[in-house]
């Protein structure tokens, strides 16, 4: 069973940094694809990041590219994303996801990801 944990969302005013994590469990040590996505009230939820576990592989969305870095702690099974530059746009939940397979053509689509986390809140103020 893959189990998801995410941390270090939290409150910072614009052109402010914050760093989450996401402590996976229980997944099998072939390459795989994991990311990030986040969902606002109101908005469906869209990737953000991903990678291929073991991989050279990364994506991002346009509106965070730059800004934004998706990383993997293989020793201690952690997916980080570090966010910088922050902007009010950006508040929404945070989910980590770990994908059904290889990172398909379509890496942010949710629909190819089968174990989401808690998610963890990220509030940017202007």
């Amino acid at each position: 069973q893959v189990q998801l944990v995410e941390s270090g969302g939290g409150s910072v005013q614009a052109g402010g940094s914050l760093r989450l994590s996401c402590a996976a469990s229980g997944f099998t040590y072939s390459p795989h694809c994991m990311g990030w996505f986040r969902q606002a009230p109101g908005k469906e939820r869209e990737g953000v990041a991903t990678m291929l576990t073991r991989g050279a592989f990364t994506y991002y969305a346009t509106s965070v590219k730059g800004r934004f870095t998706i990383s993997q702690d293989n020793a201690r099974n952690t997916l980080s994303l570090q966010m910088i530059s922050l902007k009010p746009e950006d508040t929404a939940m945070y989910y980590c996801a770990h994908g059904r397979g290889l990172c398909s053509s379509e890496p942010l689509n949710p629909n190819m990801y089968n174990y989401w986390g808690q998610g963890t809140q990220v509030t940017v103020s202007s």
